[in-house]
């Protein structure tokens, strides 16, 4: 990862009045760019210009406009920081490592990209979680959310797609065939120092940062900082993806307090709020993040998003969960009921799982597996509420089949270690085993050809 810094050695003079840590400054900026302000006493503050007539603009400062003279107070305009390893949120190195030059100069609001030249995500990224990799599997270019709860183990998920993620197959349109041409981004908005020490010690411990550029923000610092945390990190990944020809998975934690933030700035710049106090662009807002991630027509990288937040209360009809499943491409839900990891596969989806599975890409037998899975679970979840009511005695042997198929299932497919590291073909297998409880003829959403090959073999399957 290189150190990508742009700076137009712009200097002027701030004036005006200085209000509810909004400053007015005069120069050339530009929209949303990053500004460094340098006080008398030598003190040196950031900020963002949030509007801008014609020579003119609005900064807001991260820290605060308390102590600032407008005579005396020097401005920097700056573009913004792409940098490795670990990150404070406004992408200043917090790692004590040795300072890097910049190689390149970028926009942290991104560029549009022309639909036109999207290409549709191809080609499964392995998470090594078989809740995910067997029924809800992410495509290369993909953005899909994880729904959480406040308590729920998101974090523990989280860094656990860091240290096991991966390609399941080689790409021809990379540089090489080496795992070097995978990356992994992740941003944390908001957490606390316990949070921040557990991911760092994570990596660290887990040998993950050879592959991981890290930003945190906590919980104390600025509000504002954490609007443009999750920019700085898709810059970095656009970095990596389109210029260094790496595939980027992009991990943001959390998304709602992402959201309560954008509120925040709301309320003080004091703007009609929306539904539930938001401001009424976080339609916009949001997209402007998830729809960053894709493929590009003559760009050999990609970038995946998984962007994690926490419903609050356990609603999913908050409006952050609401907006978010609407620009997104399906869901992966934590539900308190399991646990290790406590995924729940029936309203958990994948819309471009499809595109990523398959012979050449799993295996052939990837799509049926899955759906007959499903199947059994949900019919299972029926058998098990149904029993509660008649008790098990009134259930028929069919009913006690699926019973045993849903406990099995919950123990041996989706419970998982932490460290349990499972590549897609020993998901599948598992997931075969499982489907063996039930005779062919109960299978009813897989081939005769599929069931012929796979159903009778007790070994593991051939790749």
């Amino acid at each position: 990862l290189k150190c990508l810094q742009m700076v137009g050695g712009e200097k002027t003079q701030v004036f005006g009045s200085m209000t509810c840590a909004i400053i007015f400054i005069s120069g050339f900026p530009r929209y949303a760019e990053i500004v460094h302000l340098t006080l008398p006493d030598g003190t040196r503050r950031s900020g963002q210009v949030l509007e801008v007539i014609g020579t003119k603009a609005v900064v807001q400062v991260f820290e605060g406009t308390s102590g600032i003279d407008a005579k005396k107070t020097a401005c920097e305009f700056t573009g913004d920081i792409l940098i490795p390893l670990f990150f404070n949120g406004s992408g200043k190195p917090i790692d004590r490592g040795p300072s890097v030059l910049a190689e390149d100069y970028l926009d942290i609001m991104g560029q549009p990209i022309n639909p036109q030249c999207r290409i549709s995500p191809e080609e499964m990224i392995q998470t090594g979680i078989s809740a995910i990799d067997g029924m809800n599997s992410i495509a290369r270019g993909q953005k899909i959310p994880i729904f959480s709860a406040a308590g729920l183990p998101h974090n523990e998920i989280a860094a656990q797609i860091c240290r096991q993620a991966g390609l399941v197959q080689k790409s021809k349109d990379v540089m090489d065939y080496s795992a070097d041409n995978f990356a992994i981004v992740f941003a944390a908005m908001g957490v606390n120092m316990e949070t921040a020490r557990f991911f760092k010690s994570d990596f660290e411990e887990n040998g993950s940062m050879d592959n991981v550029c890290l930003f945190l923000n906590l919980a104390n610092d600025p509000t504002i900082e954490r609007i443009i945390t999750p920019r700085l990190a898709l810059t970095t990944a656009e970095y990596l993806a389109y210029q260094c020809e790496k595939h980027v998975l992009v991990i943001l934690t959390d998304m709602s307090s992402y959201a309560e933030a954008l509120r925040e700035v709301s309320a003080a710049r004091e703007e009609v709020p929306g539904r539930r106090g938001f401001p009424g662009y976080m339609y916009t807002d949001l997209a402007t993040i998830y729809e960053r991630a894709g493929r590009v027509e003559g760009r050999n990288g990609s970038i995946t998003q998984i962007p994690i937040l926490t419903m609050p209360n356990d609603d999913i009809t908050h409006p952050i969960p609401d907006l978010t499943g609407y620009i997104t491409e399906g869901q992966v839900y934590v539900d308190r009921q399991l646990s290790t990891p406590p995924i729940n596969v029936l309203p958990s989806l994948s819309r471009l799982m499809k595109s990523a599975i398959g012979e050449g890409m799993t295996r052939k037998d990837h799509a049926d597996v899955s759906n007959q899975l499903y199947a059994c679970y949900a019919i299972g979840k029926d058998v098990q509420a149904m029993k509660a009511v008649v008790g098990e005695e009134a259930l028929t042997s069919d009913d006690l089949l699926y019973l045993e198929f849903l406990q099995k299932f919950e123990k041996n497919f989706i419970a998982q270690g932490p460290y349990d590291n499972r590549t897609v073909y020993e998901t599948l297998d598992i997931g075969w085993q499982l489907l063996r409880i039930f005779p062919k003829e109960m299978l009813k959403r897989i081939p005769q050809s599929t069931l012929a090959e796979f159903y009778p073999r007790e070994s593991a399957a051939r790749h």
